[in-house]
């Protein structure tokens, strides 16, 4: 279970106490679903009852009961707790892992997508690479989250912008429209950084950073090792494409069919879904490149486990760790995508 398939679930949740009779609230467009901080429990938390508890006209105690009772019998769900003032912190099943494996690759690239919601975006970058690369990476984003949306930029464009794969869809919105993506300028034009870094690297240096903060566009992009964090990402992508091809080799393929030690990668690959929907919600995509990069590190940490040693034989524990790092590099091309950036299959 995703924290988007667990917001959904307390949505629902929500939805029967209300049709019960059991609450008398406004069910909620969307329920927020966060890892559970210091001082809670479980994988999750969400503040819904704390929420919904004074229009309810009770305490965020009984809201959360009366959610709870609904919860009750989802094998997704192992517990639920009320912590705190009244947050609500959820414990996955034990054998969710090979359901989110499973999952991942049954979806691909879509993993986190979100179907059409009916909204109606209408951004406004300013006239700079900066600006337009951001505005860019914001249109996929928003598209992937099921937002329609038309960018628009405050003056006129430059047509080298194309080339680092900007989409200009109107032009001279100044006066208009407000223009809400503004992030620190750089001093270079687009033609300037195709001509120094090339398409990919120029978007991650321009995306990477928050857009309060200055571009990452320094000499280390221009390096193939380690300290290159776009680097990073796209050869653990490569690494899994590799791992599949030399499992193919040795006579195996991947497989979730047992729990693998591997917590820290199994939680990053849970929460891309939220992580989107952060990006998206907050206009950031220096979220999903963040998370790509936290997720490489997991992946790279792990993926000296996966094949077998020696003369040591094949076994599910194998075909389990082939099927998450598969999914791990499922991830990390659908997440440079986004970010409209390739993910090679060989490095």
């Amino acid at each position: 279970m995703t924290p988007a398939d667990l917001s959904l679930t307390v949505q629902h949740a929500v939805r029967r106490a209300v049709d019960e009779g059991a609450l008398r609230v406004t069910v909620p467009a969307r329920v927020v679903v966060e890892r559970a901080r210091p001082g809670g429990c479980g994988d999750y938390a969400s503040n819904v009852a704390l929420a919904l508890a004074r229009e309810a006209g009770c305490s965020p105690r009984e809201v959360g009961l009366a959610i709870i009772e609904r919860l009750q019998g989802n094998p997704e769900i192992s517990r639920v707790d009320i912590t705190g003032p009244g947050f609500l912190n959820f414990t996955l099943s034990s054998d969710t892992q090979q359901e989110l494996v499973s999952g991942i690759l049954r979806l691909g690239v879509d993993y986190g997508r979100r179907p059409p919601t009916g909204d109606l975006a209408q951004p406004v970058h300013r006239a700079d690479v900066r600006a337009a690369v951001t505005a860019d990476a914001i249109r996929r984003i928003l598209l992937f989250q099921g937002t329609l949306l038309r960018v628009a930029c405050e003056d006129a464009a430059d047509p080298d912008w194309a080339q680092l794969g900007v989409r200009i869809e109107a032009q001279h919105a100044r006066g208009r429209l407000v223009t809400d993506i503004a992030p620190l300028p750089v001093p270079y034009t687009a033609s300037e950084l195709l001509l120094r870094f090339g398409r990919d690297a120029a978007r991650w240096g321009l995306l990477s950073a928050a857009a309060h903060d200055h571009a990452r566009l320094g000499d280390e992009l221009l390096h193939q090792h380690e300290g290159n964090p776009l680097f990073r990402v796209r050869y653990a992508h490569s690494r899994t494409r590799a791992l599949l091809r030399n499992a193919e080799q040795l006579g195996f393929r991947s497989e979730p069919q047992q729990a693998v030690d591997a917590p820290a990668l199994t939680a990053l690959l849970r929460d891309h879904p939220a992580v989107l929907a952060s990006a998206a919600r907050l206009r950031a995509p220096d979220r999903v490149a963040r998370h790509l990069e936290a997720t490489a590190d997991a992946l790279l940490a792990f993926q000296h486990t996966v094949l077998p040693l020696g003369d040591e034989k094949p076994s599910a524990a194998h075909r389990s760790r082939l099927a998450l790092a598969e999914a791990a590099g499922t991830v990390l091309a659908g997440g440079l995508a986004l970010l409209g950036i390739s993910a090679p299959d060989q490095i």
